[in-house]
């Protein structure tokens, strides 16, 4: 049985979300606060996060960068949930590492089909993590021989390009910033800028794109960074 913390100050909603979660199969947990949602994240290791924006002591920013920040929690999936509708809440929620975003007031069937949605990704994160062939739509990674193929096009690609590559594919659809594929991708190396991964992304683009302008397999999430598409 999967296990979901929610967090929000509001005991409506929380009393809301757990019924329902509990109704569709799930095991719940609740906070009502930044600090106790930090403390049952380290003690219970939910298997995803529904977090409210705005909350007294510590908000949901806050609450994120922590679950970020933490080995032990930093790939724990977060969905946002907020009243403010303003695209820069929902930006820097991404920015940060939000994996979804609702904004208040929000159908309960939308909830748990984004839920569901982002378990399916997880799963197929770990399950292509085992793998040493990597399949996302018409592009075949071989991480034995480091051959990339689109179709039946092999491609001339570099070992840090099919890194990044391999990266995104194996996480559709969550957005990472240029920190944070510098930081997965390019690890401990010194002096690499940001700008690196637009250059790397752009020669990705070129390769594995039909359209370079109209990408189909890495977008770009403006003013916060890059993901694969939805697979």
């Amino acid at each position: 049985m999967r296990t979901v913390l929610i967090v929000d100050d509001e005991q409506d909603i929380l009393d809301l979300i757990a019924f329902n979660l509990r109704q569709d199969g799930f095991s719940v947990l609740t906070a009502d606060n930044g600090l106790a949602a930090i403390d049952l994240l380290v003690k219970k290791h939910p298997d995803l996060v529904i977090l409210d924006l705005m909350m007294p002591s510590m908000d949901g920013l806050e609450v994120c960068r922590r679950i970020r920040k933490n080995p032990e929690t930093s790939q724990i999936p977060v969905i946002m949930l907020t009243a403010k509708s303003d695209t820069m809440d929902k930006v820097i929620g991404l920015e940060i590492g939000a994996d979804d975003y609702l904004t208040k007031p929000f159908h309960v069937r939308e909830l748990l089909a984004r839920i569901r949605s982002l378990l399916r990704r997880v799963d197929q994160v770990q399950e292509n993590e085992g793998r040493k062939v990597l399949r996302f739509k018409d592009i075949t990674i071989d991480l034995n021989a480091y051959r990339v193929t689109v179709g039946d096009c092999l491609l001339d690609m570099t070992s840090r390009e099919i890194k990044l590559l391999a990266f995104l594919i194996t996480r559709p659809g969550r957005v990472y910033t240029r920190d944070e594929l510098l930081n997965y991708v390019w690890g401990d190396e010194s002096f690499v800028e940001p700008r690196t991964v637009d250059v790397h992304i752009s020669r990705l683009r070129s390769l594995i794109e039909p359209d370079k302008e109209k990408p189909q397999y890495i977008l770009t999430v403006r003013g916060v960074g890059y993901k694969a598409a939805e697979a």
